[in-house]
């Protein structure tokens, strides 16, 4: 579930908070405290939240996990991060 159908959930739960049984309440409070404690501050279009979900579900990742890597990944291919160093020095003899 993406953010924004997050907040249509807590809409529609303030809307008619009478007619909603304790547990239901308890369930949308609950999802929406993971959802934000799982959140970043990187808003994203929805397409592309989706695709980063479905990839580090897939690898057993979270959202922010994915995200970090990625970014890393592409800073590292455009050379704006270091390479790794090799763990042995090269002597420049092949």
């Amino acid at each position: 579930m993406t953010t924004r159908e997050y907040a249509g959930l807590l809409e529609d739960a303030a809307n008619r908070v009478a007619d909603m049984s304790r547990a239901e309440l308890q369930i949308i409070l609950r999802r929406t405290a993971l959802m934000l404690r799982n959140s970043a501050s990187v808003a994203l279009d929805g397409d592309v939240e989706d695709v980063i979900a479905s990839i580090a579900d897939e690898l057993g990742m979270t959202r922010n996990d994915m995200i970090r890597y990625i970014l890393k990944e592409w800073l590292k291919t455009n050379s704006y991060l270091p390479m790794r160093e090799l763990d042995s020095p090269v002597d420049g003899s092949a």
